[in-house]
């Protein structure tokens, strides 16, 4: 029972969102809403992690399970995205190809920040003024309403991502290396059962989702990993995205997972083009919509 309940807390705010639809100045709010929203959960995940007994012994054992776990994933969304690139290349015009564009890694810097910050508040604040534990949980169901809503009012619809074909192929590759991947780090680490590695690997980038739900399933240090796997995604994907765009693409706007509909666009438009645009789109969308659904559904279940 509580498995359905935790998963219809997620996907019933964010298809909720996605049938309301909001003229231009009030769609401005909602971004500027979400943007807050992103920075105060990733606060809470650092006052639930300050929480945890003996957490400076632990930080180690962090970052080794982040590193693999990063390898994985990035290593199998790289391998399967380029194969798919090289058996069907993206014909472009030579219009289309940007110039590489400019990187900054400000917004990314300001998140890990939050974290910190919100660890430090956890450390020195009374625990009587801490925010309540079920906080985390409201502001992301809060979260996924306002992207629904941003998803709906961006003028983004269904018939349009679903018949952009190479978007939906990206998609289906993404998808399916990500839970390669997932089984992969599950066999790797003795610890780590099936389930909690598909789990761990369906985040796509999404850090504010992935840290709260990974958090509520497997308690504070699995969920900063989380959180730490899809912040080091967002990295990568800032770096890499021009570097990787000119050969292969699908690989290029994979790499950002969730990240490629806002955060990382602006990136994949300056080095592939705005022929690059609708890809990104599609892609993004998808995965939005798919990875709390996994999530959610492999973090309630046990195998």
């Amino acid at each position: 029972m509580q498995s359905l309940i935790t998963l219809v807390s997620i996907l019933l705010p964010l298809f909720g969102g996605f049938f309301i639809r909001l003229p231009a100045a009030y769609v401005l709010w909602v971004n500027r809403l979400l943007n807050v929203l992103v920075y105060v959960i990733l606060a809470l995940i650092g006052v639930s992690l300050a929480q945890v007994d003996n957490l400076g012994a632990q930080i180690g054992y962090i970052a080794y399970i982040v590193v693999i776990l990063f390898v994985c994933v990035i290593g199998f969304n790289l391998a399967a995205l380029m194969y798919f690139d090289r058996r069907h290349p993206w014909q472009r015009s030579l219009s289309g190809q940007g110039s590489g564009g400019n990187i900054s890694l400000a917004g990314s810097v300001k998140q890990i920040a939050c974290v910190i910050a919100g660890f430090a508040l956890g450390r020195i604040l009374p625990e009587h003024w801490l925010p309540p534990e079920a906080s985390g949980n409201y502001a992301l169901m809060l979260l996924v309403f306002l992207v629904g809503i941003q998803l709906r009012s961006s003028g983004i619809t269904l018939r349009r991502v679903l018949l952009n074909k190479r978007g939906v192929q990206t998609s289906a590759w993404f998808i399916l290396s990500c839970l390669a991947a997932g089984v992969v780090f599950s066999l790797i680490m003795p610890d780590v059962s099936l389930s909690k590695g598909l789990a761990l690997t369906s985040g796509y980038g999404w850090y504010s989702l992935s840290g709260i739900v990974m958090t509520s399933a497997y308690g504070p240090v699995w969920g900063s990993i989380a959180l730490v796997n899809d912040l080091a995604r967002e990295f990568f994907a800032l770096v890499f995205i021009p570097l990787i765009m000119r050969r292969h693409p699908s690989a290029a706007v994979g790499v950002g997972g969730a990240t490629s509909l806002d955060f990382t666009l602006p990136v994949i438009q300056s080095s592939g083009g705005i022929e690059a645009v609708p890809l990104a789109i599609s892609f993004g969308f998808i995965v939005n919509v798919v990875s709390p659904f996994l999530m959610v559904a492999f973090s309630t279940v046990h195998f």
